[in-house]
């Protein structure tokens, strides 16, 4: 019993081991870039004419400016055509075979679930109905 737990251990100590040294090794592969490439990298994006990331302006930003409105504001008319479309759409997605406009059959279905098992079972035992089966005789 001891030798299966000392196993686990074992086996646990060695995964551990073996996922730092992974993590290890990722980690060093990332400076592994060193300054040069980063230079060069940069040097052709600003001759490219796009620069990217931020830019020192010389003055510090200003906090205390309100920003705008991301978009315009919905009135309420709009708001409650939004929220009825919404529901229109959720009700569809509960019951889309009703939506779409589809027949009621619910009565027939019924029927032939009622039928459906004696008229298979006179097909099976050869008493076939010739109404139900043009090939029977």
């Amino acid at each position: 019993m001891t030798t299966g737990i000392e196993k686990a251990a074992d086996l646990s100590a060695k995964f551990s081991f073996t996922m730092a040294a992974a993590a290890m090794l990722l980690a060093l592969s990332a400076c592994a870039g060193g300054p040069a490439a980063d230079s060069q990298s940069s040097a052709s994006s600003v001759a490219a004419g796009n620069v990217v990331g931020p830019r020192d302006t010389g003055t510090f930003p200003n906090l205390n400016i309100k920003p705008g409105q991301a978009a315009p504001q919905f009135t309420d008319s709009e708001a409650k055509a939004k929220l009825a479309a919404l529901e229109a759409d959720r009700r569809t997605a509960q019951n889309p075979g009703r939506a779409a406009g589809a027949r009621n059959d619910s009565a027939a279905l019924r029927k032939l679930g009622a039928t459906h098992a004696k008229d298979t079972l006179r097909e099976i035992e050869g008493k076939c109905d010739p109404a139900l089966d043009p090939t029977c005789k």
